[in-house]
């Protein structure tokens, strides 16, 4: 499986997606497809009615760590694939307050899915991510459905 070395994909997400940047989220240096570290800091303009962080925001953190456990395993791909959430749901567990973290895991093997691309089609593989506060009680989780699809050739 080649992806991409987890140390380059933080810069890669703020590049690509202005609105990582726009939240200032942080990426773990040590990112694999099994392990994703996203961490959003608390930040009083992102906040909610009751002090924690805003839903949309927790949504941007857990989708964040699933999309960059993907990039670990397809970032090399990016010259012929385009990486697209297909479906996610939120499920929020527990008041969040202070900073969050998201770590998520991609299930399914790279290397099938990898095959199925290469053959012409389009492969489908779940990210699950945890979301956690400081205390490390799990506030939220996100389940995301991705897809590799071709780019189309000019």
């Amino acid at each position: 499986m080649a992806g991409i070395p987890g140390a380059s994909i933080g810069p890669l997400m703020h590049d690509l997606v202005p609105m990582v940047a726009t939240l200032g989220l942080e990426y773990d240096a040590d990112i694999t497809p099994a392990h994703a570290v996203v961490v959003l800091r608390d930040q009083p303009d992102y906040r909610n009615h009751v002090g924690g962080p805003h839903a949309a925001a927790m949504f941007l953190l857990g989708e964040s760590a699933t999309g960059a456990a993907a990039v670990a395993a397809f970032g090399d791909m990016l010259d012929r694939a385009v990486l697209l959430p297909m479906t996610a749901g939120m499920e929020f567990l527990a008041i969040a307050r202070g900073d969050l973290t998201a770590t998520a895991s991609m299930s399914g093997d790279a290397n099938e899915l990898r095959a199925i691309f290469d053959a012409g089609g389009r492969p489908e593989f779940e990210v699950v991510a945890d979301i956690t506060d400081a205390d490390g009680t799990v506030t939220g989780r996100l389940r995301t459905r991705w897809t590799l699809k071709a780019l189309k050739r000019a």
